[in-house]
């Protein structure tokens, strides 16, 4: 087998870059129109994409040479992966690499509401030099995580991190997860191991319950919080989404906002991104971040060195 050929369209840690590089494989990194990856990735062996590209059955039929598709991150929405594996090209993604930036996003976002900045960052630029005391009022009402209750969709990777960074903060955590009954939490302190396990309820227990809610679920064909939902929650319950757009019913989380059902939203990710609802975008009690959940440093680092890996052993099973 000749040297392998990996077409890289939006970016790569360098890292990684350099593994490939060094195990001898030929990496050109382009960005690419539409049409232009059309008429380019039939001359590549390999595709390293993250959510940007999309990988669609139409392209694909062209790339008789592919071998891989590798994407950096979780999610697969944007790869036809039924044709991928229908034609025997392999699929990597990276879904423990940024579990922790996730979770750390999260809590961003959870304590940005807890303590107004969300609100404060926009007022401080216009009204801290002559009403400064006023702000300082206004924003005397913040509310501490110890002892609240974390609610948790979804006891993945990223839902796991954001349990246990809240039983770190002291928070109380329930889960939903139809395949989980219960998961065992490790937290690592000071060096000793200590451990929590979460239990899975029902979801109609965990909006009773939760004073913050977090989805980390992958795509689904309807909303998971809607109207219906948020009516089973505790007044003045907080919302964050940093997994998928669509998972939550924006009309019905306005309305949540409006009424004062819902303190605040944190959303990291937006039905119709990435041209999100300007309702959503103004409105003063969300917390937004424009999808940027898995965008750390050490986040990119650890994804570039594991899809850096999963390739090279790939091709030493092609050759062996």
């Amino acid at each position: 087998m000749g040297k392998m050929r990996i077409l890289i369209t939006d970016g790569f840690n360098l890292k990684g870059m350099l593994l490939l590089e060094e195990a001898g494989f030929e990496v050109v990194e382009k960005n690419l129109s539409v049409e232009q990856l059309s008429m380019e990735l039939p001359g590549y062996d390999g595709i390293i994409v993250r959510s940007a590209t999309k990988l669609k059955r139409d392209l694909l039929e062209k790339c008789t040479r592919l071998k891989f598709i590798g994407r950096g991150g979780v999610g697969l929405d944007n790869i036809d992966t039924d044709f991928a594996a229908e034609s025997g090209i392999p699929v990597f993604n990276t879904p423990a690499a940024s579990s922790r930036s996730v979770a750390e996003l999260v809590f961003g976002h959870i304590l940005s509401i807890t303590r107004g900045l969300n609100q404060v960052n926009r007022e401080m630029p216009i009204l801290g030099h002559t009403e400064f005391n006023q702000l300082k009022k206004r924003y005397a009402k913040g509310a501490e995580l110890y002892g609240k209750t974390l609610g948790i969709i979804g006891l993945g990777r990223i839902g796991t991190e954001s349990a246990r960074i809240g039983l770190g903060m002291g928070m109380r955590v329930i889960g939903h997860d139809p395949h989980v009954s219960e998961k065992k939490i490790g937290l690592d302190i000071n060096g000793q191991q200590v451990y929590s396990t979460i239990h899975s309820v029902s979801t109609k227990e965990l909006f009773e319950k939760s004073d913050v809610i977090t989805l980390h679920v992958p795509n689904q064909d309807e909303p998971v919080i809607g109207f219906g939902e948020i009516d089973q929650m505790k007044d003045g319950v907080i919302i964050v989404n940093a997994s998928r757009g669509g998972l939550i019913d924006e009309s019905a989380l306005l309305q949540g906002l409006d009424n004062g059902k819902i303190t605040g939203a944190g959303l990291d990710v937006f039905y119709g991104e990435p041209n999100p609802s300007e309702r959503i975008l103004q409105h003063p009690l969300v917390s937004m971040s424009p999808h940027i959940g898995a965008s750390t440093f050490e986040a990119q680092e650890k994804i570039g060195i594991e899809l850096a890996r999963k390739i090279i052993q790939l091709r030493e099973e092609l050759v062996a």
